[in-house]
């Protein structure tokens, strides 16, 4: 017999127990990628065994963005602004990237959902091929223009004598960040979400150990300063595209790629250019956003422009990990389709959805209530920790509906519905947050509030905007 407490009390496990133990099998599935074929077996663990490697995948990627600048810190200001400058240089890499990525997941989770591996493989091989083009075109003028690219963006003599050898270093290897991100892309849209987190905590724990030894020249390794963070991150990172290539010409993967595979097909090559190019736009719409409200915010003084900034970096660091569910969502959406189960889709999202709720609505509570101790670990004080403080607790009212938001839009690009996921996103930034936050802050006279409330508010539209033309059901008939 059970306990009040649904122990058993002979010595067998109880419910709660079960419940424990079967929990827990479900990481340990996930996190070693065994059992996760999206479209067979319970709608709830399917989408757990790729939201968990996906959101450790993404807390990884946040432990590295702060670990980097920290020791970068350490050589003065001329550095982090260097690293700072070419960090924005290389958004529109990783803008790029995370596009191109929309389309690679979208094709290759629809091929896998229809059983057709050889054309999962095709639709990878034109995307390394996509991604080898751009990195040939960027890289290229990154190393050739590093220096006029920083004077473009600002910089003083000292920066650009400190910095333009980790600028032409950064730029000059944006093709393993695009290979790295595009494979990335096929793995977790063949549901291979294990792997895509392998291969990022191999590249950024590698990062992390490599940065001290070459920035300091500890042990054989020589004193390359800042450049040296930069020639860290490119070896890492093309070490962890050396460990991809090598998983897909392994012979019992799901994602395999054959010498019959490694050809140009425009057909195909088309279809993952139209669905990335509207992907990239998408993401450019994201992008511009932060740096449209850093604008109106900057007209209140630098003590809110810099508190908006602390507040941002706490911000995004909570949202990365969130957003593995929206890529699990899409794997989900993607490969339901293939094998003609939409409503097993749909489940999977709602409940990608309401998981994403448990996690961002944690940080939310966590952000409101701990607000003052988390930015004071910034080492900021007076006016810049007050408005800091205010941006972290009023946007984090939006992570509550944000939760569903960031799953919906995801969705859409799983199934090949890129535009619409665009058009939500340009509705509830361009045309909703933007004229709020100038309304809010200055014919309504709140400053700079204004625009952490019209932020919130924004994530809050783009959930119920997404929500409603999700219950549509057009994304169900898409064709990729």
């Amino acid at each position: 017999m059970g306990d009040a407490m649904g122990v058993q009390v002979d010595g067998a496990p109880g419910p709660v127990q079960e419940a424990r133990g079967r929990w827990w099998r479900t990481v340990s599935d996930a996190v070693w990628g065994r059992g996760s074929d999206p479209t067979r077996g319970p709608v709830g663990r399917a989408v757990l065994l790729l939201a968990i490697p996906m959101v450790l995948e993404m807390l990884m990627e946040s432990v590295f963005a702060v670990v980097d600048i920290f020791f970068v810190s350490m050589l003065g200001a001329e550095a982090v602004a260097a690293v700072g400058l070419t960090e924005t240089l290389l958004s529109l890499v990783y803008t790029v990237a995370a596009g191109v990525g929309i389309g690679v997941t979208a094709l290759v989770a629809r091929r896998i959902g229809e059983q057709d591996e050889d054309a999962a493989a095709r639709a990878t091989v034109q995307a390394v091929a996509l991604g080898a083009a751009l990195a040939a075109v960027l890289g290229v003028a990154g190393i050739v223009y590093a220096r006029p690219l920083l004077r473009l963006m600002g910089a003083s003599a000292d920066v650009v004598a400190v910095g333009a050898g980790y600028t032409a270093v950064s730029l000059g290897s944006s093709g393993v960040v695009l290979l790295l991100f595009l494979l990335n892309a096929a793995f977790r849209g063949a549901g291979d979400a294990a792997v895509a987190m392998r291969v990022l905590w191999l590249a950024n724990g590698l990062n992390i150990a490599l940065d001290p030894l070459l920035i300091f020249g500890l042990g054989p390794f020589p004193a390359m300063g800042v450049t040296g963070a930069a020639v860290a991150t490119a070896v890492s990172r093309a070490t962890g595209v050396a460990f991809q290539l090598g998983v897909l010409l392994r012979a019992d993967g799901r994602l395999r790629i054959r010498g019959r595979h490694v050809r140009i097909q425009p057909a195909i090559m088309w279809r993952l250019v139209r669905l990335s190019g509207t992907g990239t736009l998408q993401g450019l719409i994201g992008t511009v956003s932060w740096i449209g409200l850093a604008r109106i915010i900057a007209e209140f003084g630098s003590e809110a422009l810099a508190g908006y900034t602390i507040a941002i970096r706490v911000i995004l660091f909570a949202l990365l990990p969130a957003w593995g569910f929206g890529n699990a969502a899409a794997t989900m959406v993607g490969q339901g389709l293939g094998a003609g189960d939409p409503d097993r889709a749909e489940r999977a999202v709602w409940l990608a959805g309401l998981m994403n709720l448990v996690l961002l609505g944690s940080a939310a509570t966590v952000s409101l209530i701990a607000a003052p101790g988390i930015i004071a670990l910034f080492g900021t004080d007076g006016a810049t920790s007050a408005y800091a403080i205010r941006c972290l607790r009023i946007v984090s009212l939006g992570f509550y509906p944000y939760a569903f938001g960031a799953v919906l839009t995801q969705a859409f690009n799983g199934a090949g519905d890129v535009w619409t996921a665009t058009l939500l996103n340009l509705a509830s930034i361009w045309v909703f947050e933007f004229p709020l936050a100038w309304m809010l802050a200055f014919p309504l006279g709140l400053g700079a509030d204004g625009v952490f409330i019209a932020l919130a508010c924004s994530f809050s539209a783009l959930s119920v905007l997404s929500a409603l033309v999700f219950r549509r059901g057009r994304w169900r008939r898409v064709v990729v």
